[in-house]
C-alpha cells in the first residue's frame, strides 16, 4: 500500500510492550505513534477507519495466560480477534467452582462449573501428555524414559521415608532426567564404538559380542549402572529442593526395593498416557463453550494447525467478534 500524497510505503508499525491489564491494554490502543512531517496514508477505494482495532494471539500461552488471554478479549471491545494455543495445562489454576467471578483457569464455562467437574494437578500433568510423540520414539528413547520415570517413582519413596515434611509441598524437581539422558547416551557410543573397534575371531569373537549385548557380566554392570544413574538422580533432585543428603540415606536399599516394579512403569505409564488427548480436550472444550457462551456477538471455532508430531499443543481457539 503506498500514500497517494507522499508517494512512500506505508511501513507496519508494531508495539511491543508487556501488558499486565485490560486498562493497560486499553490505553496502547488510543496511542498513536508521533512521526514528524509524515501525514497518514490515505487508501486506495477505502476510507480510513481511525479507531484502532487489536487482535490477541498467544502460540503456546503457558498456563493461565492463555485463560487470560480469552477473558481479555470478551471484556476489551477493541480486541477484535484471538487466536489461542494453550500449553502447560499442569500449571493452569483449579478449585474455584463455588466462587462468583472467579478467575481460575479451569473451569472457564459455566456449563463445566455447573456440571461440578474438577481435573485435579494428575490429571492436568496427563493432559499434557502427547501420543504422537511417543509413537515416533525410537525403542531405546522410550525405554530410557520409562527408566528415568522409575527412578522419579523411587525417588518419591526417598522423600517419604527420609523427608516427610516436604510431601505435603507437592516438590517438582524440574527435569532432572535431560541430563542423564544425554550421559547415557554418550556411555552408550563410547560402549558401541570400544565393541566395533575390538576384532575378534571365533570363539572370542562369539565371547565379545555376548558380552556386549547383555551377557552375565553384562547384566551386572548394567544394573549398577542403573543404581548409580538413580542416586545421580537423587542428589540432583535434592539440590533442586534445596535439601542436603542425610548421612543415614539409603539410596541402595530404596532402589534395592524399587526395581523389581521397574519392568512395570512402561504399561502403567503408557496406559495413563493414552487418556492425555481425552483430558485436553476437555479443557479446550471448556474454553470453546467459555467463548460461545458470550452469546451472538461472537464466532468461535476450535482447529488443529500444526503436525502433532512437531508440536503436540496443536489445536488452536479462534475467536472474532461479528
Amino acid at each position: 500500500m503506498v500514500s497517494v500524497e507522499i508517494g512512500i510505503p506505508n511501513v507496519p508499525k508494531t508495539i511491543t510492550s508487556r501488558v499486565m491489564s485490560i486498562d493497560m491494554l486499553k490505553a496502547l490502543t488510543s496511542m498513536s505513534p508521533h512521526i514528524d512531517n509524515v501525514k497518514r496514508p490515505e487508501l486506495i477505494g477505502q476510507v480510513a477507519d481511525d479507531k484502532t482495532s487489536l487482535i490477541l494471539a498467544g502460540l503456546h500461552a503457558c498456563g493461565d495466560l492463555s485463560v487470560t488471554m480469552l477473558k481479555t478479549f470478551i471484556e476489551c471491545k477493541d480486541v477484535k480477534a484471538v487466536v489461542s494455543i494453550g500449553c502447560c495445562y499442569n500449571l493452569l489454576s483449579e478449585g474455584c467452582l463455588d466462587i462468583a467471578g472467579s478467575q481460575c483457569g479451569f473451569p472457564m464455562s459455566c456449563g463445566v462449573k455447573s456440571a461440578g467437574i474438577s481435573l485435579g494437578k494428575s490429571s492436568r500433568d496427563l493432559a499434557c501428555q502427547s501420543a504422537e510423540r511417543w509413537r515416533i520414539l525410537k525403542e531405546d528413547a522410550g525405554l530410557h524414559n520409562f527408566e528415568l520415570h522409575a527412578f522419579r517413582a523411587a525417588f518419591q519413596m526417598v522423600l517419604c521415608k527420609y523427608y516427610p515434611e516436604i510431601i505435603t509441598s507437592s516438590p517438582s524437581i524440574g527435569r532432572q532426567g535431560k541430563v542423564l539422558r544425554r550421559q547415557q547416551q554418550r556411555r552408550i557410543l563410547q560402549s558401541s564404538i570400544n565393541c566395533e573397534e575390538d576384532d575378534y575371531s571365533g570363539s572370542a569373537l562369539y565371547s565379545h559380542e555376548f558380552s556386549c549385548n547383555g551377557g552375565t557380566s553384562g547384566n551386572e554392570t548394567a544394573a549398577a549402572n542403573k543404581f548409580l544413574l538413580f542416586e545421580k538422580f537423587s542428589q540432583s533432585g535434592l539440590s533442586c529442593l534445596g535439601l542436603k543428603s542425610l548421612q543415614e540415606t539409603h539410596f541402595h536399599e530404596i532402589w534395592k526395593e524399587a526395581e523389581p516394579f521397574a519392568e512395570l512403569i512402561g504399561p502403567y505409564w503408557s496406559l495413563r498416557a493414552a487418556l492425555g488427548p481425552l483430558l485436553e480436550t476437555l479443557l479446550l472444550l471448556d474454553r470453546l463453550l467459555f467463548l460461545q457462551e458470550q452469546g451472538s456477538s461472537l464466532e468461535a471455532i476450535m482447529v488443529p494447525i500444526f503436525d502433532p508430531a512437531l508440536s503436540p499443543r496443536n489445536v488452536a481457539i479462534i475467536a472474532k467478534r461479528i
